[in-house]
């Protein structure tokens, strides 16, 4: 399933669910600790001013790390802003090439190396793959996620944050409007996902927005916020008219990086130096490797049948839709109770996360996700677990297919994946990392990685032992992710389709046809969504590398612990800093 990391054509590419930021501009550098390097005070301020600059120029993301001093900000959209960003990276990472790596500590090498990786990715982002040229739900599904982050969490009084949201919706409009002189001849399957998605986000202004801000009484601010928002419904509006009318004619374009710009991307946001060709290997690899086990833990729950039959058997058991966020509820509790008993690793303190509805503007491209507050939220916040429900305008039997991926033993897997130990048990961890710089950038092999390796790692330790539906379940997740893997290169280096990669996830991935659709059309921008196999892969060979060198002292909980309080570095950087050197990562 997918967190809250979306891959777009901007620096935030690199900011985790859980991420975080340094202090605002009116705040001094942190003083480096004792025991510091040379030039780690200069480093420091570097940072500083580098993650400054994202906060202003992207001040919806601030706003949900907890950052609120931008919350009646919105994103400049045009395109000298665009350009003027890219610019500002590359300004910065001069400056911080010339910071000597032998003048700082080990650790604020390993920050210094993170750093440098998101600001050549931000450049990428934006000069290179251009998502800002190419794709229309960029903006309005941005403008949605900006109204959101501000809805979602009581983190001030009501009116408190009314009154910032009626600030950034008068910008919204006008961020429509740039889209507009942005967009020249997107691939039309962008424009497609975006015309599907508009009703949503133009439903979730007339609804939910209202509705969470009833407990304000003021009448002048009622009335300005009932201006701004019907302001921005009837945008929303023409925007749609926009698609539909004038850009899906002009949606000729292709969503694919080429060669090149794959190799771009899976060095800066990964730090892997590998071709595709020897990357799809290693995926067509685990594939073959997971089908095999696939198929013989089939066999163990009824010879009889096929794999395909034994699972739509078990997919055939699940709850009815509207029970499905309790029943997801219902297994958190005895998740953690293993990890407790099994000394998988270290739960901080903390309260349960709230299984929610997916919110409707994300319907699309996700299947669940974990929400969690940001690291600087100064309020007590709940984290969110999202879970995505059947669409109500759909017919019965297509509800009924959509909800077959939601067969219990896939709600304990996925459960695992977001919750305990995956993003959730992550985030838990994000106020301890080591610095400030990984608790703002991560790698997403990481961070997917770890959620993956999860899964599998739950199950070899004896999570519902004797059970093999639940192996099963697992490895169709584990299935589902080497297709990612595969589409995601295919699709952008070898031409593969969309339609292709949707018949690819229904036949290897094992997949119903809703989300093998849902699945095709996510690797269209996220070329790189192969991180949950790559991240998994990594994370088992540094597991076996780190048993052998801790010998006797090694233990399993000593590793998780060890590897989550680092942060989400890239699995090369985590190497370094849990081995000494880098090796090989697979």
């Amino acid at each position: 399933m997918q967190s809250p990391l979306r891959l777009r054509g901007t620096l935030s590419v690199l900011m985790l669910g859980f991420g975080a930021t340094i202090s605002c501009s009116d705040r001094p550098a942190q003083p480096p600790p004792s025991g510091a390097g040379p030039g780690d005070a200069a480093f420091t301020e570097l940072a500083r001013q580098i993650l400054d600059d994202h906060h202003k120029r992207h001040p919806s993301a601030a706003t949900d790390l907890g950052l609120h001093q931008y919350d009646a900000e919105l994103e400049d959209a045009s395109e000298a802003a665009i350009h003027a960003e890219s610019q500002a990276l590359q300004q910065f990472r001069t400056k911080l090439a010339a910071i000597d790596a032998a003048t700082l500590t080990t650790d604020r090498q390993l920050d210094r190396e993170q750093l440098q990786r998101a600001l050549d990715a931000g450049v990428l982002a934006l000069d290179r793959i251009r998502q800002w040229a190419k794709d229309p739900d960029s903006y309005s599904g941005a403008i949605t996620n900006s109204a959101y982050v501000i809805m979602k969490r009581n983190y001030a009084p009501a009116s408190e944050r009314l009154t910032a949201l009626i600030a950034r919706e008068k910008k919204m409009p006008g961020v429509l409007l740039e889209a507009r002189k942005n967009l020249g001849s997107p691939p039309r399957i962008y424009t497609e996902i975006a015309i599907e998605q508009i009703d949503g986000n133009i439903r979730f202004f007339k609804n939910d927005l209202p509705a969470a801000f009833t407990e304000v009484s003021d009448k002048a601010l009622l009335d300005a916020f009932r201006k701004s928002n019907d302001d921005v419904i009837g945008a929303l509006g023409d925007y749609k008219t926009y698609l539909q009318k004038t850009l899906l004619a002009k949606s000729t374009g292709s969503f694919a990086y080429g060669d090149e710009v794959y190799r771009l991307a899976l060095a800066d946001y990964e730090m892997i130096d590998m071709s595709p060709a020897d990357l799809l290997s290693t995926a067509e690899a685990d594939r073959r490797k997971n089908e095999a086990a696939f198929q013989a833990t089939a066999r163990q729950i009824d010879a009889n049948k096929s794999a395909d039959q034994v699972l739509a058997a078990m997919q055939a058991d699940h709850p009815p839709a509207d029970r499905l966020l309790q029943a997801t509820q219902d297994t958190l509790d005895s998740i953690r109770q293993f990890i407790v008993d099994h000394h998988i690793i270290t739960i901080p303190p903390s309260d349960p996360a709230k299984v929610k509805e997916t919110p409707p503007f994300m319907r699309s491209t996700t299947s669940a996700s974990m929400d969690t507050p940001g690291p600087f939220e100064r309020a007590k916040l709940v984290a969110y677990y999202n879970m995505t429900l059947p669409d109500p305008r759909w017919s019965a039997a297509e509800r009924a297919d959509f909800m077959r991926q939601w067969y219990y033993a896939a709600i304990a897997n996925t459960s695992v994946h977001e919750v305990y130990p995956g993003h959730y048990t992550q985030f838990l961890y994000a106020k301890d990392f080591p610095s400030d710089v990984r608790k703002v950038y991560g790698a997403a092999s990481n961070a997917e990685g770890w959620a993956h390796y999860a899964e599998q790692m739950m199950l070899d330790e004896g999570f519902h032992a004797g059970e093999p539906k639940y192996r099963l379940a697992q490895l169709q997740d584990a299935l589902l992710r080497d297709v990612r893997f595969i589409v995601g290169i295919k699709m952008h280096v070898q031409g593969m389709d969309v339609e292709e990669a949707t018949k690819l996830f229904e036949t290897a991935g094992h997949q119903p046809h809703p989300v093998a659709v849902s699945e095709a059309k996510r690797g269209t921008s996220d070329a790189l969504y192969g991180y949950y196999t790559m991240g998994k892969l990594m994370i088992l060979k540094l597991r076996e590398d780190y048993k052998a060198k801790k010998g006797s002292g090694y233990s399993l909980r000593g590793f998780h612990d060890a590897f989550i309080r680092i942060g989400p570095l890239p699995l090369p950087l985590i190497r370094r800093a849990m081995l000494g050197d880098v090796g090989q990562l697979f």
